[in-house]
């Protein structure tokens, strides 16, 4: 499976002889996954099969499930509410009795608010079962369509995250090829600091001499900071080709690309060595804004 956005959308629409649905799907990003339903009144009992199904094809991102119900045919019938007839006709003897009035009409009685209820008509044995197992299998479909869509996402993130890779390999390769980095470049800024302390001051102190050539050395050393890059560059690539979620993976290592970036800047002793740094630290910010769109 290669790389997956977390944002997309899918719709499923169905129909059978007794029931039409559609099943619309829209996920965005997410630290987890973060599945929110919005099921008709009576299809509840579908809710942990419907989190089930989501948490195969998705892992991370917040993924909104709607499912929109219509009955076909069955209509309403119009039912005596027993409860509430026997209530008001006690009410209504009550105030004959009191008040010696003529007993209301059948029609009346049906008038009132609660006493008339119309409620769906009894499905055949089984009806419910059957329309659940198409309802859970037209939702498959919506979330194999969110998954391709997700998919066509981030294989295009997938491609720009290459070509960032690809941009910080050449500015590694720039500043260990330096010319700043060179034997002789290093051992004349030693000479020019020696110089310089030996003008500046009356008495040469020869450990000061040293530290400062031990100061320059070290940061004329990047060594473990290239290499550090070049090996997280590589690893950054075989997620990209590899297969299931890489997204926090890739976070961690765009985190680790900058606090190498910042030690290269940081020892730099050449404004050529900076300028590769600064602008591997703007490519490192773009890297970071794509990797949080993958799953």
């Amino acid at each position: 499976m290669a790389l997956q956005s977390m944002t997309g959308f899918a719709r499923a629409e169905a129909s059978s002889a007794t029931d039409r649905w559609v099943w619309e799907l829209r996920c965005v990003n997410g630290r987890g996954l973060d599945v929110r339903l919005r099921l008709p009144p009576g299809t509840e009992s579908l809710e942990q099969a419907v989190r089930k199904a989501a948490a195969r094809h998705i892992a991370r991102g917040s993924l909104q499930i709607a499912l929109q119900l219509e009955r076909l045919g069955a209509g309403s019938v119009p039912t005596v509410n027993e409860e509430a007839l026997d209530a008001v006709l006690a009410a209504s003897e009550r105030l004959r009795d009191r008040l010696g009035s003529p007993p209301p009409a059948a029609e009346q009685i049906l008038a009132i608010k609660g006493v008339m209820e119309l409620k769906e008509a009894d499905e055949a044995p089984g009806q419910a079962a059957e329309r659940e197992r198409a309802l859970l299998a037209s939702l498959e479909e919506a979330l194999a369509e969110l998954k391709r869509t997700r998919g066509e996402e981030g294989s295009a993130i997938a491609q720009v995250l290459a070509d960032q890779l690809t941009d910080m390999q050449g500015l590694t390769d720039k500043v260990r090829d330096d010319p700043s980095r060179t034997m002789e470049a290093i051992r004349e800024r030693l000479a020019e600091h020696v110089a310089s302390l030996r003008d500046g001051a009356a008495g040469l102190d020869l450990d000061r001499v040293h530290q400062e050539a031990a100061i320059l050395a070290a940061k004329a050393d990047l060594r473990e900071e290239l290499d550090r890059l070049d090996a997280h560059i590589a690893q950054a690539r075989t997620l990209i080709d590899g297969d299931g979620p890489a997204g926090r993976k890739l976070e961690f290592l765009a985190q680790e690309f900058n606090r190498e970036c910042n030690t290269i800047c940081s020892k730099s002793n050449a404004v050529s060595v900076t300028t590769a740094g600064l602008e591997m630290k703007v490519i490192i910010d773009q890297f970071r804004e794509q990797v949080q769109n993958l799953e």
